[in-house]
């Protein structure tokens, strides 16, 4: 079948030429097409749901919400794990499926269980939702909105973070691929209504009759139409709250024929949502920040194109003086790394080329062989479009061009060596005798080529059977190596031989002088090399088993990791701070942070923390725990330190400096993967289960000194789990009955004078924000 497929291959040469352009033609269209990203996605198959509860402690986080919701999700077909995190009014928990259930099924059967967990939270502790559709290579432009420094003071928080959410998120909202844009830092704006409780007492008025009163006065209301002289006129009750004058002039009640304005028990300004979260910035203080979240499975690179796009478009909206500026982009890493991959393709390429022509000494037959590389190259890469593989560093970086053209070597140095015989023996040869030479040669060596080939595809099987994160891994690169095989089996069935025929003569056997004495000088090493191994042959074979004896020895000895790690070019540094410092505090301590990395480090660009967690919680952090991102600057410009580590070293040494904290060094993708699939965020964790939450703290402090001084233990710290102060309000449940009140009212009203309670929105064109009630600040600052 073999010969009888090269046979018609050298019969019908145009359409073999034809094919050939066809596949040269696709492959760049698929190179122009196919998903391109930097490292493979290894995220498992995992939905998380949140739920945002900000007035519950941890405790009733857990056991009111979380656990339900555990509780519900936990017989769901295709779960492989379940694993939750409750933090001071967050809750998230995250379900890991079977990778083969796809990504869209899971989050339908979440959605389904979603509403039968709502039913058993208690009303008003929030709603469980799920979060984006996105992975750990989700995070692909992250920016802060800068204010010129001639318009510094011309723009508060309040308003920075307003623009982010009004302007700049609406406006990058609907880009194809992009799931989900996130806020952190600044003020939510609010209209705050901030009552008096003494003014509340001396008129006599109960906190309830404020509420409704101000319920009642912030509605709009619809009457059908009416008809008068052929014309419909629709009517329409306008009453809604459109500025403070309008909350400060609503009654609440009449005594004595004078009305009681909310302004006469309240003050009404605008004020904020309480903080769990903030942004600060090259040591320059508190900044709003954006987070782009790209779609699962999308072109990472298409995506990111289009963001910049949008973001240049956006820019053009803002007010004066302010600007988006990007501090961790993916397009960076992506362009750094594809530039690496094809550096190292074509560098290759160009070296197997000069070999092969120097050895093969003849440029015809050199450049025959050497063609059959771009041509596998491209069959590969679209397969891999085909069968939607990306590319990246795992996926290209296994192609090896001296495999690829094994098979066409011995077919074109075998086909020249016949003509050149045939040649020699009746003379000039003409078109039909060479195509009869030629396929007589390559038939007769294709089957050792494909013997060879398909060995070769039967070693990567195994690596085909492969599933989780290891899989996502390695699979890919698998079937690149695979699809290139292919490739290098269909060339030397078609297209070799007819090249073969077209341009090798007998003249193609005379090789370079240079060629004739180097093939010359391994012949003179080689035999004697031989006839002393046949003669030696029990030596040979012991010496053979002991290579292996030391190669087993030698591999139980060394050190393995999954795979090599990944230069991002950045650090995400991870300050360890004490549980329950104040949001304040740790700002302060973050921009002390900065200034440090800003002012000893000129290889440090830009240095943005983000602390505790942003609108939607896909990061749960406690105000304490904080990300401080540092890009950094290209290696040429780098002074205080020549490696990575060694600049790691020397910023951990600086930052000691800071009492209290423990700095852990990562990479911002090798986090988000850490963090996604195991849960922890660094590259080892011991967990430890129990019910008591000091001994847990207390093993944990045991192992941490156990293991610190492990040779290779870096950055070892212990999680907080305990240590959180708390203000305890208990109820006497006698004097409640004398004062005939109940817990849920005054529960209520202790939610209220803190957190707050919304009354409704006011609109501001199409933007649209909470009109809360709250105590005064004075209120709010002791027991």
């Amino acid at each position: 079948m073999l010969s009888a497929i090269i046979r018609s291959s050298v019969r019908n040469k145009f359409i073999v030429l034809l094919f050939t352009a066809f596949v040269i033609g696709f492959g760049i269209y698929a190179v122009s097409r196919i998903s391109i990203g930097a490292v493979p996605d290894v995220t498992n198959n995992q939905v998380q749901v949140m739920t945002t509860s900000r007035n519950l402690s941890t405790l009733d986080v857990e056991q009111f919400i979380t656990y339900p919701i555990e509780l519900e999700m936990a017989n769901l077909p295709g779960i492989k794990e379940i694993r939750s995190t409750s933090k001071f009014g967050l809750s998230v928990v995250t379900l890991v499926f079977d990778d083969d259930m796809g990504t869209y099924l899971p989050r339908q059967l979440i959605s389904e269980k979603i509403k039968s967990a709502e039913q058993q939270i208690p009303e008003g502790f929030g709603s469980p939702e799920m979060g984006p559709i996105s992975t750990g290579l989700g995070e692909i432009y992250q920016y802060t909105l800068e204010v010129d420094p001639e318009h510094k003071g011309d723009y508060s928080l309040t308003e920075l973070r307003t623009i982010q959410d009004w302007i700049v998120k609406r406006q990058l909202a609907g880009i194809k691929g992009v799931v989900e844009i996130n806020t952190w830092g600044g003020y939510l704006k609010q209209y705050e209504v901030a009552i008096n409780t003494s003014e509340l007492h001396a008129k006599g008025i109960t906190i309830d009759a404020l509420f409704k009163s101000l319920e009642n006065n912030n509605s709009v209301a619809g009457g059908s139409y009416i008809e008068k002289e052929d014309e419909a006129y629709f009517i329409r009750g306008e009453g809604l709250i459109e500025d403070l004058e309008d909350v400060r002039s609503t009654v609440i009640t009449v005594k004595e024929g004078q009305p009681i304005f909310v302004d006469d028990v309240a003050e009404v300004t605008i004020g904020h949502a309480p903080r769990f979260g903030a942004v600060t910035g090259d040591g320059e203080g508190e900044k709003v920040m954006g987070q782009i979240m790209m779609l699962k499975g999308a072109n990472s690179n298409e995506v990111i194109q289009s963001v910049k796009k949008r973001v240049t478009e956006v820019q053009k909206s803002l007010p004066e003086g302010v600007k988006i500026v990007p501090f961790l982009e993916r397009s960076e890493l992506v362009s750094k790394t594809i530039s690496t991959v094809i550096e190292n393709l074509v560098i290759g390429f160009l070296i197997v080329a000069f070999v092969v022509i120097l050895l093969i000494g003849n440029i015809r037959a050199g450049l025959i062989i050497s063609s059959v590389i771009p041509l596998c190259f491209l069959i590969a890469l679209s397969l891999m479009y085909v069968f939607n593989i990306d590319v990246n560093l795992m996926s290209m970086g296994a192609l090896d061009f001296g495999i690829i053209i094994d098979g066409a070597v011995i077919i074109v140095e075998f086909t020249a060596l016949q003509l050149f015989k045939r040649a020699e023996k009746q003379g000039q040869l003409d078109a039909s005798e060479k195509d009869e030479v030629t396929v007589t040669s390559a038939s007769r060596m294709t089957r050792s080529a494909i013997f060879g080939q398909l060995i070769i595809i039967i070693v990567f099987i195994p690596i085909l059977s492969l599933g989780g994160v290891e899989g996502k891994m390695f699979i890919p690169m698998a079937l690149t190596f695979i699809f290139a095989i292919i490739g290098a089996i269909l060339t030397g069935l078609t297209y070799i031989p007819v090249m073969s025929s077209l341009f090798l003569n007998a003249s193609t056997k005379k090789s370079f002088k240079i060629s004739r004495w180097i093939l010359s000088a391994f012949e003179r090493i080689y035999k004697p090399s031989l006839n002393w191994a046949l003669r030696q042959k029990y030596v040979v074979l012991t010496g053979a088993v002991a290579l292996i004896f030391l190669g087993v020895f030698t591999f139980r000895n060394m050190g393995a990791e999954f795979i090599p790690q990944l230069d991002e070019g950045d650090f995400a540094i991870q300050p360890v701070m004490k549980t329950g410092k104040s949001l304040e505090n740790v700002i302060e301590t973050c921009t002390r942070i900065e200034k440090i990395l800003i002012a000893e480090f000129p290889e440090v660009d830009r240095a943005v923390t983000r602390i505790g967690a942003a609108e939607v919680p896909t990061d749960p952090m406690s105000m304490e725990q904080v990300d401080v991102m540092v890009t950094l600057k290209p290696k040429d410009e780098w002074t205080s330190a020549v490696t990575k580590d060694a600049l790691a070293d020397s910023i951990k040494k600086a930052l000691s400096v800071i009492p209290s904290i423990e700095a852990e060094f990562t990479q911002p993708i090798e986090m988000r993967f850490n963090e996604l699939i195991t849960g922890v965020r660094s590259d080892i964790a011991i967990k430890i289960f129990g019910e008591d939450l000091d001994i847990l703290q207390q093993k944990g402090r045991e192992i941490k000194t156990l293991i610190k001084d492990i040779p290779g233990a870096n950055d070892v710290t212990v999680e907080k789990v305990t240590g959180l102060p708390q203000m305890r309000v208990k109820f006497d449940r006698k004097k409640l009955a004398m004062h005939g009140l109940d817990i849920a009212t005054l529960n209520n009203i202790i939610s209220m004078a803190f957190a707050g309670r919304s009354m409704g929105v006011i609109f501001e064109g199409e933007k649209r924000f909470d009109l809360v009630a709250r105590l005064t600040g004075d209120h709010r600052k002791s027991i």
